[in-house]
């Protein structure tokens, strides 16, 4: 009797191992974090005019006429109040955190400590802390991500850093360490504008943040091909590219070859690429679908 009395134990174990396997990521899947909707219906995206990669890629129907001049009060200057919802300022904070690397001044929205996700703009050339927190610029945008981030529990963070090189990406380290440590649970994304995508980039070949970042979102930036080496490649952390295709200063072509370098490299890549068809160098920070887009990192982060 003891051989049938070992068969069930092996049958047992392997049952249980089969369980495992089906119900461990649906039990993870259920406590992805799914951020709740904020002003969704203004912010939609426009028409798709064409995609590819199995969605991967899209090109959107961008019109200055629509997207600038009828959603702005004054064109690039204040939107119009729909768009807004400047209660959020409650929850604004401008902070000094001083560390190894330097101070940091920083704009945060939401909360400090146990906050269930956290996303980081860092500017381009010429910008600043105050950028990523302007309500009416940029059709309203930053007003909906700090909604987002407020609404859902989350901290939202817009530093000053000194330059676009090592000390620059030293201190926006050390920021995403300090903030790491207080909310441990939290997801991590960097969204960079223009310039500011060579600190996503060097922050993601680091091993510290390289090892700790969970998305990154390079907007109107520029590439890097020693991404396809970093830390960040190796966990498959996902990267939205968003581009204008008249923008003349990182052309959309030199963009568009890098994300498809990925792909090249890794077919199932988490990567994804919106062309705003006529749009020109700042329309992705405009018109990026914030929510849309961090579900979906959300959804595939290490």
């Amino acid at each position: 009797m003891a051989f049938p009395i070992l068969l069930r134990r092996r049958l047992s174990r392997a049952f249980l191992a089969f369980l495992a396997a089906i119900i461990f990521p649906i039990a993870a899947h259920a406590d992805t974090l799914t951020l709740k909707p904020f002003k969704d219906d203004v912010f939609a995206y426009p028409a798709t005019l064409s995609s590819d990669s199995n969605g991967a890629y899209t090109v959107l129907d961008y019109r200055e006429m629509r997207d600038i001049n009828q959603r702005d009060e004054v064109p690039e200057k204040r939107v119009h109040a729909q768009y807004t919802d400047t209660g959020v300022r409650k929850v604004q904070q401008d902070l000094l955190l001083k560390t190894d690397a330097g101070d940091v001044r920083h704009v945060a929205v939401g909360k400090t400590q146990g906050a269930a996700v956290i996303v980081l703009y860092l500017h381009g050339q010429g910008g600043s802390r105050k950028q990523g927190v302007d309500d009416f610029t940029f059709g309203g945008n930053f007003n909906r991500l700090k909604n987002l981030m407020a609404g859902n529990g989350g901290l939202y963070i817009s530093p000053d850093f000194p330059d676009f090189g090592d000390k620059g990406a030293a201190q926006v380290a050390a920021l995403i360490d300090h903030y790491a440590e207080q909310s441990p649970g939290a997801k991590i994304f960097v969204a960079c504008g223009s310039m500011g995508g060579a600190l996503c980039w060097k922050l993601a070949a680091r091993k510290d943040t390289g090892g700790r970042v969970n998305g990154l979102l390079l907007l109107g930036s520029l590439w890097d091909e020693g991404f396809l080496a970093s830390p960040a490649f190796k966990r498959r952390v996902p990267v939205f590219f968003g581009q204008g295709s008249h923008d003349v200063v990182f052309p959309v072509a030199s963009q568009e070859a890098f994300f498809r370098s990925i792909l090249a490299k890794s077919k199932t890549y988490p990567t994804r690429f919106v062309r705003f068809e006529t749009g020109t160098h700042g329309t992705p920070i405009r018109m990026v679908d914030w929510r849309g887009t961090l579900n979906w990192m959300l959804s595939r982060a290490p």
